[in-house]
């Protein structure tokens, strides 16, 4: 039985207890993004997922994607070249034209995206995400959707 536990002033799954499921992940990252509509969630989560896609080393992508439900999963999948050498600011870059909103809420609406999938993946899954990604990326894996983003 997954048991819920409540971040935010919103219950959510306990990723330690299950995988969240799509409707979940879109209603947390639309809640937590303060989105008008859940095709504004889906848009921002596809936007973020597939960057993150490119930014990852040969299996990794699919290796977090298993931990997700397919529709989400999928957003890791469908993304060449598979690895992609880039700054988070070029990750910024692009989530904000994949998502075609500003950059401020861009960058925003990542940190929601990557708060929520840290819930709703095993820790083992986010550590060998951290482990892939630049030093210069541990902000946005930690910062989550609330406060300010710190950026050394």
């Amino acid at each position: 039985m997954t048991r819920a536990f409540v971040r935010s002033g919103v219950e959510t799954l306990d990723p330690k207890g299950g995988t969240m499921d799509h409707d979940h992940f879109i209603g947390q990252v639309q809640h937590r993004a303060r989105l008008a509509s859940r095709g504004d969630a889906e848009t921002a989560v596809r936007a973020t997922l597939e960057t993150l896609a490119e930014r990852l080393l040969d299996d990794s992508a699919e290796n977090l994607a298993s931990e997700l439900p397919r529709e989400l999963g999928h957003h890791l999948r469908v993304t060449a070249p598979k690895f992609e050498r880039m700054s988070l600011k070029d990750f910024f870059d692009r989530v904000t034209e994949r998502e075609n909103v500003d950059e401020p809420d861009a960058v925003y609406h990542a940190r929601c995206v990557i708060e929520v999938l840290s819930e709703a993946v095993s820790p083992g899954a986010m550590e060998k995400l951290r482990q892939q990604l630049p030093e210069e990326f541990e902000p946005l894996v930690s910062a989550g959707s609330e406060g300010r983003m710190r950026t050394r």
